[in-house]
Parts: structure tokens; sequence; C-alpha cells
């Protein structure tokens, strides 16, 4: 059986990629961004790509599109920078942001084109806004979805990095629950360890890390090997907002620790100064290749490298990781199968 899927802001592709490993055709995507489009298109060539706005795209024209064909999961990650803990300083109430209205078109394809199976993945504090609890009843009162949802860590999907995020699941078929924890453990040593010094690679990807002042690279080598953070750098050549304790986020310009998950891959990821992302040894930040495969990306995984390097991390950052997508994919996977035989 043919597994059709539907991409909603499929950013650089990164949940294409789980469900293609997990054994769906994903048919269209949908990017408004024209960069990440083409990082989509440089991984996916199968895929037709609609590089417009969601909210310009017609359900009528995607079933076109289709031939009218069944869609078996529809799937996305409606931006969620409104929700995120750091634009929200770690406080209840969401920021105001356009974006924020986008997990409303979600649930307009849902509810228009009625999919066997859908998925959808955002932030914790997602759940903390009235839309996600419209969204719910909207999906519930179409009457074919029962919807469930929890706040998962990645780390105990064999990701290795600590990131908390909300999956929401439903089908019309029977209840779907959300895959279960697979319990495997991957560190930064696994991953990246066996990556050679930027500067002997052939990889151009990996070859984009940020080049610092004297001051900062000082500051960079003076901090403790696997792990060191700025607190353990000696009084003189702390910055002067992290003087005073209790200020500032603690992980800037921290190291990775080798043996342990990464923290959280952020659109930052590729300044140290926006968290824990130094190297666990090489006096550097992570590249982009090594943050790319923090994210769980294939060592191969291609990324338009004539971007700008802060466009290059933001779509790293903002990507599902692939081997998140793929264990929830194979999950959805074996519930059609149940149940369209």
């Amino acid at each position: 059986m043919k597994l059709i899927s539907i991409d909603l802001f499929s950013g650089v592709g990164g949940l294409t990629q789980g469900l293609h490993k997990a054994g769906f055709q994903t048919k269209l995507a949908f990017e408004i961004d024209e960069i990440a489009s083409k990082a989509y298109k440089l991984n996916h060539k199968k895929t037709k790509v609609i590089t417009d706005d969601i909210r310009n795209v017609s359900t009528v024209e995607v079933k076109s599109k289709l031939g009218n064909k069944a869609i078996h999961l529809l799937a996305g990650c409606p931006p969620c920078q409104g929700f995120s803990s750091i634009r929200r300083l770690n406080k209840a109430k969401p920021v105001k942001d356009e974006r924020n209205k986008l997990i409303t078109e979600f649930v307009r394809f849902v509810i228009e084109l009625k999919p066997f199976t859908f998925m959808m993945e955002n932030v914790p504090g997602l759940a903390l806004d009235k839309s996600f609890k419209k969204a719910l009843k909207e999906l519930e009162s179409a009457g074919y979805y029962k919807p469930d949802w929890k706040v998962v860590n990645i780390k105990d999907y064999g990701v290795p990095q600590n990131r908390k995020r909300l999956v929401l699941v439903g089908s019309r078929l029977a209840p779907l629950k959300i895959a279960e924890p697979t319990e495997k453990k991957r560190t930064v040593r696994q991953v990246i360890g066996k990556l050679p010094n930027p500067k002997k690679s052939k990889d151009l990807l990996h070859k984009i890390f940020p080049i610092h002042t004297t001051e900062v690279q000082k500051r960079i080598e003076l901090t403790p090997k696997n792990g060191g953070g700025r607190k353990d750098l000696p009084k003189k050549y702390l910055l002067n907002c992290h003087k005073d304790e209790n200020i500032g986020f603690n992980d800037v310009y921290g190291r990775l620790r080798w043996d342990d998950y990464s923290t959280t891959i952020t659109g930052g990821c590729l300044n140290p100064s926006k968290g824990r992302f130094l190297h666990p040894e090489q006096n550097r930040c992570i590249s982009a290749r090594e943050a790319s495969m923090l994210q769980s990306f294939p060592k191969t995984y291609k990324f338009p490298i004539d971007a700008p390097v802060t466009k290059i991390a933001l779509m790293i950052g903002n990507a599902l990781p692939p081997e998140f997508s793929r264990i929830q994919a194979e999950n959805i996977k074996h519930h059609l199968q149940t149940y369209l035989k």
C-alpha cells in the first residue's frame, strides 16, 4: 500500500526526511521561505514544493494536484516563535506574533482535506494559548477525529538533544496515540565525535562556524573542556552583564558535553552568545554540519551554503528532527496498516 503524505510549513525538510524513512511518499510540501524551500528541493527532488504563504492556498487546488488521491497523513509544524520559552522569557503568556495564527491554517487543511491521519508538532508553550484549545475543539467538532496530544522530550526518541516538543495526532479510522519513547540514548560524542576538525574537512557545511574577536576567542579558550561554562571563567574575563549572579542565561558561552545530550539546537546555534553551542573540546562554536547532525539530519543532508550564516542556523534550528519524525511516522504507519487492510 502506497502511503501518501503532505508536509505543511516544511522548512528544509526535516519532517519529510523522517516521513520518507518511515515509508511515506510526500507528494506535496508547502513553505513560504524561498531559501528554506531551496534547501528542501536539494534533498527531496520527487516532492512538489509550493513556495507560497499557506493562507493563499486553496484545498481544492491541493486535491487537484493530488489527482483527488487519498491522503494518508497530513503533517506539519506551524511556526511557533511566539510560543517559545525564549521569546516568552519563560512567562506563560505568548508573545504577539502574526505567525501564532497559522495553527488555524493547519486545522483548515485537516478539516477540508480529511486525511486518514494527521500529526502536528510544536513547542510546549502552544498548549498555554487559547488558539490551541480552539484548534482541539474544532478538530473534535468535525466529528471524525479524536485528537491526542502530549509534551514529550525528543532525547527519549534517539535524538541526541534535550528538546521538549508538543505532538498532536489524530485519525478518522480509530483512536491514535502518540508513539511511545524508544529510550535509546544518543550522545554528542556518538553523533559528532568522529567528525574531523573543520579545517581538515572537505564538507563545506562543516566549515561554517563563526570567527570571533580576540577577546571572545580568549574566553572560549579558557572555558573548561567538556561542559564548562561562563561561570568557570576568571572574573576578569566575565562580560559585565554576567558579573551579577542570576543575571542572563547560564548556558551562553558554554561547551557541550561529550557523553550527554546536546542542549536544544535553536536558530542561534551558530552563535555561542545564544546558548551552549561551543564544541566540547575544540576552541570554537559547533559547525553548521554538527548542528544539523545534532538535529539528527544525515551527514549528507544538503543546505544552501551560499545563504547567510544566520539564515543557515535558523533553518537548522527551526527544523523538526528527522529521527523523531521517523518514529512518530512509523507509529502512524502501523496504525494505517492495521485499519486499512
